[in-house]
């Protein structure tokens, strides 16, 4: 089993130790003065589009699919058929990730890329295009299924590794700063797509945007997806990138061979951060769906809510790399998976309460998001030995999105539909009490190491 580094902030020893005398040697060549901040460029612009793609999708199960998809049955129980499908992209993509990291070993990392980007974007155009029940049928149904399991599948196989590579780049006392900046991504595209929606609501009568409103989100997706893979190659397909990732030894590799021997690291690294994944979702799509289907309050004034919301999310992500970078990563998550648990008692109270109480939960809970989401990308990554590193922070990605976000929607508006709010507070308060025990448990191993 690998080792794991007893300081957070240092890579593990047998990197340091396979790399320290190619690193003296390359000191003056030229890929060694790529600046981290040009890797965070791209990893920005990378996590921006897909998460854009990510919450047109989520913002549409909610706004949309219930009325066009799902005509038949009443707007609860269409909303928690379309969050059903909401899921498959969770489900799908670490096959998306095991089935890409095969296509770059036989055909290089830009074709993978540019495979899974234009698979991203046809399925998310595809989406744009699809007939409804009313003039399709069930088939439409099935249709929208197979779409959101092909976004599933590409958000896996776009893993390019850079969010790695400007891990292991970045200063020794900056490194919280750096694995900041690509959770940027999400707020950013939230606040794009939640936007959008906001605006369609605003100035279309509900029949036009339920005829073809709905659609416009879903054909700007496929040109930002566009723009994005462009971006994206110019970085990944550069002899000096090449060379950079190379020689950090980010690589694919055998998915059975990893599972035997870093199994443990793959487990505690998804539960980490599931706190935080719980609560992304729990400020972002279940609370819509709750105000849609059980308040009048206005759907456009609250997407704006939300995006005020997102502004603070930015702004707990930026100081979440200050902060971490001087308390340390593992210890900052562990802080906020406590203060995410005491917000999870609060749910009822403010979300069931008044439009000024959900207003609260919804700016508080993304306050406490940014924090957390901000240090939650690798944080225990470091476990990994440089071998398992690239394919370990794809699969943990993964697993931790499927365990602590997947289901979230569904499960929290379900529960609350049918037991009451109380049981969203228990889903959430589980999430932090994996995410605590998780790092506590990383922290037993390393000093035991």
């Amino acid at each position: 089993m690998a080792s794991i580094s007893t300081n957070e902030n240092e890579l593990p020893s047998s990197y340091m130790a396979a790399t320290e005398s190619g690193n003296t040697r390359n000191t003056k060549s030229d890929h060694s003065s790529i600046a981290p901040g040009e890797i965070a460029i791209g990893v920005v612009i990378g996590r921006a589009s897909e998460y854009f793609d990510f919450f047109v999708y989520a913002l549409a199960s909610v706004l949309v699919f219930p009325q066009v998809f799902f005509p038949f049955e009443q707007r609860l129980e269409g909303t928690l058929y379309a969050f059903v499908i909401f899921s498959f992209a969770f489900l799908a993509r670490p096959f998306g990730t095991v089935t890409f990291m095969e296509i770059q070993r036989r055909l290089g990392r830009e074709a993978k890329l540019t495979i899974a980007l234009v698979l991203l974007g046809v399925s998310t155009a595809g989406i744009a295009f699809l007939p409804t029940y009313s003039h399709l049928g069930a088939t439409s149904i099935v249709l929208l299924s197979v779409l959101r399991i092909g976004q599933g599948v590409a958000l896996g196989g776009s893993w390019d590794g850079l969010p790695s590579l400007l891990a292991l780049n970045a200063p020794e006392n900056k490194r919280g700063w750096y694995a900041m900046l690509g959770q940027l991504g999400a707020p950013v595209g939230f606040m794009i797509a939640a936007g959008l929606f906001a605006y369609m609501v605003a100035n279309l009568s509900s029949e036009d945007f339920l005829e073809w409103g709905w659609r416009y989100p879903f054909y700007v997706a496929f040109a930002i997806n566009v723009v994005a893979l462009f971006a994206r190659l110019r970085l990944v397909s550069t002899n000096e990138y090449k060379h950079l990732l190379d020689e950090r030894e980010l690589e694919p590799t055998n998915i059975v061979e990893m599972a035997r021997s870093q199994g443990r690291n793959l487990l505690i690294g998804a539960l980490a951060a599931l706190a935080s994944y719980a609560l992304f979702h729990l400020v972002t799509v279940f609370p819509l769906s709750w105000i849609t289907i059980y308040s009048k309050r206005s759907l456009s004034g609250f997407l704006e809510v939300q995006m005020i919301g997102g502004v603070l999310m930015i702004l707990g992500i930026i100081i979440s790399g200050l902060v971490a970078d001087r308390i340390g990563r593992r210890k900052m998550l562990f802080v906020l998976a406590l203060m995410i648990a005491v917000l999870s008692g609060f749910v009822p109270a403010l979300l069931g309460g008044s439009e000024l109480g959900q207003d609260i939960f919804i700016l508080l809970g993304f306050s406490i998001l940014g924090l957390s989401y901000g240090q939650a990308s690798g944080a225990v990554t470091s476990n990994f030995s440089p071998k398992y590193r690239y394919t370990g922070a794809a699969l943990t990605s993964d697993l931790a999105w499927l365990v602590g976000a997947g289901f979230a929607p569904l499960v929290a508006l379900g529960l609350s539909s049918h037991f009451g709010l109380e049981y969203v507070s228990l889903y959430l308060l589980s999430g932090a009490a994996c995410s605590i025990a998780a790092l506590s448990l990383n922290r037993a191993l390393e000093i035991r190491n």
